[in-house]
């Protein structure tokens, strides 16, 4: 009987098969590296908004509260985004003629709902609850940065499931006083292990359960 392979065809076989795994696994881990990436994450890049406001004015120069338009922050889930009548107390006043601001005199005249792009997103699988950790002596800028220096705001951490458990295994790094959460130039002691230790006694962070699933799985 003709022999229709030659010997070497089975090596060449061979390679053929172990090389579609390797690019399989290759390709795998490529889209592992992606999707865990900053720029899958958009971290560092700067989102454009429908009206252009700068954190860095508004707080770095002119010196308002983060609570003043984020009133919710110590009191809801949420931070919330503030409407056009936050806005006008100043703007009734202040560039009334500026055409960067059309979207918030049109929707203080009208009710119209500006589309704000929402920048710290996560998961709809992740519960996160922004006024305990506003109340906890959480600091603004431990996950938003220096958002005071922000022309326009970009995302400063990934928000990754291993970066918010560094701070949920040891508070006492990242705890602050209550009084100095908003305070965007605040600076932790150099014996903060020790001033963080003892606000999380005073404040009752229960250490214990700050890494069960349940807080941030329901």
């Amino acid at each position: 009987m003709v022999q229709i392979f030659r010997p070497s065809a089975n090596l060449l076989s061979r390679l053929s098969i172990f090389g579609t795994i390797l690019v399989l696994v290759e390709l795998i881990l490529i889209t592992g590296v992606f999707f865990r990436s900053d720029y899958w994450r958009q971290v560092n890049i700067a989102i454009e908004q429908p009206v252009p406001y700068s954190h860095a004015l508004h707080i770095g120069e002119l010196g308002l509260d983060c609570r003043y338009c984020h009133t919710g922050v110590a009191q809801s889930s949420y931070a919330n985004i503030p409407d056009a009548e936050t806005c006008m107390a100043c703007h009734s006043m202040i560039q009334v003629n500026n055409p960067d601001l059309a979207p918030i005199f049109d929707s203080y005249e009208t009710g119209a709902t500006i589309e704000w792009v929402k920048v710290h997103d996560l998961p709809d699988f992740v519960y996160f609850n922004h006024s305990i950790h506003v109340n906890k002596g959480i600091g603004c800028s431990e996950c938003h940065g220096q958002i005071d220096e922000m022309e326009v705001v970009w995302q400063e951490q990934a928000l990754y499931m291993g970066w918010c458990l560094d701070c949920h295994r040891a508070p006492e790094k990242y705890i602050r006083p209550r009084e100095d959460v908003y305070d965007m130039d605040y600076v932790h002691p150099a014996n903060q292990i020790t001033v963080g230790r003892s606000l999380v006694q005073e404040y009752n962070v229960n250490v214990d359960q700050l890494t069960d699933c349940f807080i941030c799985h329901r």
